[in-house]
């Protein structure tokens, strides 16, 4: 699976605790920044990974991509996780129709955004060294959602200074890794594999699936 940097080591412990097949290979987070740049880095992993592995699998959303990555998948003959981003994944399309429709203004943390928080965003938006800049990347947002997949009490304080730091309340969600799971699931399916690795037919060679992860 090519996936994103963003939700690679979650890929790999549902992998691992459910005794899937899968081999994880994780793209750089900070692609996210650059979203115009994940199909091309997506389709050059892929492309790799197809010499090596009979089966081969997206780990991203559309993540901002505005459907070159599904062109990417189409042309390849592979399949991406279903929903527009990784929040759609860990929280399910509806929940976060949900909490946008209840306040537009919504800035979404997931456990990855959190920990790499000062490196993702105040470095790479350069507010550690024009901190004046955050009213023009936030002024818009009313709220920071925390969509927590394990919450701990690092994580909490981490969460919570991150929101502080773009000056917004933190509201946190626990959804867990299980819409993940679910994902994972289906596109070990769509790429003719059960979850536990094997094909979906019982005369096919059994064979890893390649995972490629975004942020």
């Amino acid at each position: 699976m090519i996936a994103c940097g963003a939700i690679a080591m979650h890929v790999k412990e549902i992998a691992a605790r459910r005794g899937f097949a899968v081999t994880v290979k994780p793209l750089p987070p900070l692609l996210h920044n650059r979203p115009e740049r994940i199909a091309a880095a997506v389709e050059i992993a892929a492309r790799e990974a197809l010499r090596s592995y009979d089966a081969v699998a997206v780990g991203y959303g559309d993540c901002g991509t505005n459907g070159a990555l599904d062109e990417v998948c189409e042309r390849l003959g592979i399949a991406r996780l279903e929903g527009s981003h990784c929040y759609d994944i860990f929280a399910g399309m509806s929940r976060m129709e949900q909490l946008m429709t209840e306040e537009p203004g919504t800035y979404v943390l997931t456990d990855y955004l959190v920990r790499s928080f000062h490196r993702s965003v105040i470095v790479e938006l350069g507010l550690d060294r024009y901190p004046e800049l955050r009213d023009d990347y936030f002024r818009h947002y009313s709220r920071a959602v925390w969509l927590a997949q394990a919450p701990s009490p690092e994580l909490y304080e981490a969460a919570r200074a991150a929101a502080n730091a773009i000056e917004l309340e933190l509201t946190v969600e626990f959804v867990g890794d299980e819409g993940l799971e679910r994902a994972i699931e289906s596109l070990l399916t769509a790429v003719g594999r059960s979850p536990a690795g094997t094909p979906a037919s019982s005369t096919a060679v059994p064979g890893e699936v390649v995972a490629n992860q975004p942020a």
